[in-house]
């Protein structure tokens, strides 16, 4: 994983009124904040910003802030991104100030690699539950991604949790047993019948039926 650089200001002030102003002179306000230092208010190029944020994951990236008046570059994770409701427009940007040595909580993507044999000669279905996977690491260990091979699997068969291995420093924060895919068996054409309900006498058709 690449460290990635943003330049961004010292600002003076907070609230709507100020932030609306940095909007309309291209700048996009930020905060900076975690460990034992104060919060710093921050102001970020918007063109810097978006094209940054386009380009990496957002979620488990290291950023280089070179913060203005700072000689060394402070190392953060994007901890939230504001937009505008209907408008590709950025509103606030929350750095989460990295320490080092002391873990942190990402949530990573988790992709499914190979197709499953109980989908190739079975005729199952791939069903994923999880999409990101909660984690509590340092951030020199923070995978960009988490791959699992499923091509294993059966019909009926599930893969959990428990079942993946992680490098040395990494604990999954959520339980073991949950689900991770599982492989669903073919539906027949039973299955996609609606049945038919059962004809039921009533005492009426039993009265007319005596007649006579």
């Amino acid at each position: 994983m690449s460290d990635t650089k943003l330049k961004a200001a010292l600002r003076e002030g907070t609230g709507k009124g100020v932030a609306r102003k940095m909007r309309e002179a291209g700048q996009t306000p930020a905060v900076l904040y975690g460990g034992d230092e104060s919060t710093v208010h921050l102001a970020l190029d918007t063109h810097d910003a978006h094209y940054l944020f386009h380009n990496i994951s957002v979620d488990n990236t290291i950023v280089d802030l070179h913060v203005e008046g700072e000689k060394e570059p402070v190392q953060a994770l994007v901890r939230e991104i504001q937009t505008h409701p209907w408008k590709a427009t950025l509103l606030h940007v929350d750095f989460l100030r990295i320490q080092k040595g002391v873990a942190v909580d990402v949530e990573v993507p988790l992709h499914l690699m190979g197709t499953p044999e109980g989908v190739r000669l079975g005729g199952g279905k791939l069903e994923q539950i999880i999409y990101d996977l909660p984690l509590r690491c340092v951030p020199s260990k923070i995978p960009e991604v988490i791959e699992v091979d499923v091509s294993g699997l059966d019909v009926g068969e599930v893969l959990h949790i428990s079942d993946i291995s992680f490098d040395e420093g990494i604990e999954v924060t959520v339980a073991q047993e949950r689900t991770i895919c599982s492989v669903a068996a073919p539906k027949g054409p039973a299955d996609d019948e609606p049945e038919e309900a059962e004809e039921v006498e009533t005492p009426a058709e039993d009265s007319e039926a005596g007649e006579g």
